[in-house]
């Protein structure tokens, strides 16, 4: 992103001075986030920065929804794995790792197979 910027800006010709004053950020924001030295600038920045430039943002799909609801349900799973295990312990009854692995396996599946209300209730 801050090297699409970058060249968009050599090609027009504009000084990173003149884009700090006309998108009303400071200079040196400007420098760190066109040589990619700011990681996380802020959508608002980067967008008033496009528009000055002329390049468009746009939101394309990166991952599948299916890879999205797989993450979600392997975070849930572990959670709630973490408060079996450690009731287990609890009870003196630890958990060997085969059945922790099934069992982890079983919720991702039950989790993807239910409600989606389940799938990303906290």
């Amino acid at each position: 992103m801050s090297s699409r910027l970058n060249r968009r800006r050599l090609k027009l010709g504009v000084s990173c001075s003149v884009l700090a004053k006309r998108v009303g950020i400071s200079l040196r924001s400007v420098q760190r986030i066109l040589s990619g030295e700011e990681t996380n600038p802020g959508f608002a920045t980067v967008t008033a920065l496009a528009r000055e430039l002329g390049i468009g943002v746009q939101f394309e799909d990166e991952v599948d929804l299916r890879t999205i609801r797989r993450r979600q349900a392997e975070r849930k799973a572990a959670r709630i794995l973490t408060l079996v295990q450690g009731n287990s312990a609890l009870e003196g009854q630890g958990m060997q790792k085969q059945t922790l692995r099934d069992l982890r396996e079983q919720t991702i599946h039950e989790l993807l197979a239910g409600s989606p209300r389940n799938l990303w209730a906290d």
